[in-house]
């Protein structure tokens, strides 16, 4: 196998909503990948080629016919190995002659291929396009069918390069990750290069950047910020000079579980952790406010408020901002051109833009190229206990964003007061370990009940409970029936205002999991 210990896997974003799970699979099995669009992944071929292990040319909501991107520069140099997914072996059977041909009828959903020159022999997928390749190219064979006779994968006869037109990277797709292990260590001869040791020496190169600083947190006690302050903790430990001081910002908006998270940590760990008590700061700024992604605005905007007050009332001693971004948030969060070519922006993400340049601050990110998982796991090799790796994550705009329409004081003393009950019931049955994210959405919808012998017009909650490895995909939990019913009845009873409890059982995609 090849020598790569030091190169990437450049995935070129033409646009599907998968292209980022590409990347989660392939570190899945060992090999570190990055996204690109289409016009930056070609600077990167013609500046540095050798630092490049591989290309993955990714899906795409669009068509060759209507395509005008010069593609040359992608199949200029034979060594790459190119693995081509949906659109991305389109691009291949177009680009070198083959036919592809305009769809009539698309296909989507769960399919069945059959190999013919292929390690897997069949194979339950997941089918996504449109158009479909009909011909392969010269020097290109047929490697593997649809069970109704269209083409589902084609391989250059001497070249490392193969196409597949289904999505290996969903889980919707039965040995997905085998079938990428395989291309990648068998056909494409790449050897693994990413692992525990690379997550922690990548982290710690954007942090070296700022050696002998004093650096700011913002904190929130959750997994990404907690392994970012642990990281800068250790490492200034060889430092000669530098300070650390994380900022917790209590804004209202948190549930009764991270405050007391936060009591634990100040007692039990290393980390010189600050309270800012600015509830009503937050309150006034989102008083009125309905529009989800102005409330997610003003919260980030509020915050970065609430720390340049905090930089000067230190006589600007810190000038560095230490946030637990992660590849997710710049993925969701960025524009389509910036980000990878034509997909869309899902949301934007409170601590994804950088600061004013009034502040005279320096961002730090040492963790914005990982995923969650790989969060946790750099987590348990600086040493930090299991529980508090394995927190279910927390929205940065916090419970700002569970309650749908105005956040008031009431909403979220309801809300504060469901999700303690919800806690409560997942330590009870021992179910906080199956399932990853537990949420209470609060839905400012009347419906009528009864309490009592009396009429109700209240409103409503839902749950949210799925199941995921990195938040780019998501199932939903199937809680037991005994756990929704007594959650149902605590719910009701004793979160004043609320007479109807309803369970979310929307995946993502085609839902987020949070509501807003």
């Amino acid at each position: 196998m090849q020598d790569d210990k030091s190169g990437y896997v450049l995935i070129v974003d033409f646009g599907s909503q998968y292209s980022q799970l590409i990347a989660r699979k392939l570190r899945e099995i060992g090999h570190f990948s990055q996204l690109r669009n289409i016009e930056d992944s070609i600077e990167l071929i013609q500046k540095g080629p050798e630092q490049i292990n591989a290309i993955v040319l990714s899906g795409g909501p669009q068509s060759v016919f209507l395509d005008s991107t010069d593609f040359n520069h992608l199949f200029k140099d034979d060594r790459i190995p190119i693995l081509g997914i949906c659109y991305g072996m389109q691009i291949i059977t177009h680009h070198f002659g083959g036919v592809v041909q305009r769809g009539t009828q698309g296909e989507y959903g769960k399919a069945k291929v059959l190999g013919k020159k292929f390690h897997f022999k069949e194979l339950e997928v997941w089918m996504s396009h449109f158009d479909q390749v009909i011909n392969p190219p010269r020097d290109y064979e047929v490697i593997l069918e649809s069970d109704n006779g269209i083409v589902a994968g084609i391989k250059h006869k001497s070249l490392p390069r193969l196409g597949l037109q289904f999505h290996p990277e969903v889980h919707h797709t039965i040995m997905g990750t085998e079938v990428l292990k395989y291309i990648f260590e068998t056909e494409f001869h790449i050897s693994p290069n990413w692992g525990a040791s690379e997550l922690l020496e990548q982290s710690l190169e954007e942090v070296k950047k700022f050696k002998n600083q004093n650096i700011l947190c913002a904190f929130s006690g959750g997994v990404d910020s907690l392994v970012a302050a642990t990281l800068i903790h250790r490492e200034m430990k060889n430092w000669e000079n530098g300070e650390l001081l994380c900022l917790f910002v209590n804004n209202g908006l948190l549930r009764l579980q991270d405050l007391n998270h936060i009591k634990l940590l100040q007692k039990e760990g290393h980390l010189p952790i600050e309270v800012l008590d600015v509830q009503e700061k937050f309150h006034q700024k989102l008083k009125g406010i309905t529009d989800p992604e102005q409330k997610r605005k003003i919260i980030g905007a509020t915050f970065i408020e609430v720390f340049e007050e905090a930089v000067k009332e230190r006589s600007n001693k810190f000038k560095v901002l230490l946030q637990g971004t992660l590849y997710p948030d710049i993925i969701e969060s960025l524009s389509p051109h910036k980000n990878g070519g034509k997909s869309s922006t899902i949301k934007s993400h409170h601590n994804v833009g950088g600061l004013p340049e009034r502040m005279n601050m320096s961002v730090l990110e040492p963790l914005k190229m990982l995923f969650k998982d790989e969060v946790r796991i750099l987590g348990k090799t600086l040493g930090l206990p299991h529980a508090w790796c394995h927190r279910h994550p927390f929205p940065g705009p916090g419970l700002g964003i569970r309650i749908i329409g105005e956040v008031t004081k009431e909403r979220l003393e309801r809300l504060q007061k469901a999700d303690a009950i919800l806690l409560e019931e997942l330590v009870r049955g021992n179910h906080l370990k199956d399932c990853w994210q537990s949420a209470v959405i609060y839905l400012p919808i009347k419906t009528v009940g009864v309490k009592g012998d009396e009429r109700a017009y209240e409103d409503v909650l839902a749950l949210r409970l799925v199941n995921s490895v990195d938040g780019m995909t998501a199932t939903w939990w199937h809680a037991p029936y005994s756990f929704l019913e007594i959650l149902s009845a605590r719910l009701t009873n004793e979160v004043p205002g609320v007479t109807r409890v309803v369970y979310d059982l929307t995946s993502k995609p085609p839902g987020t999991i949070e509501w807003e």
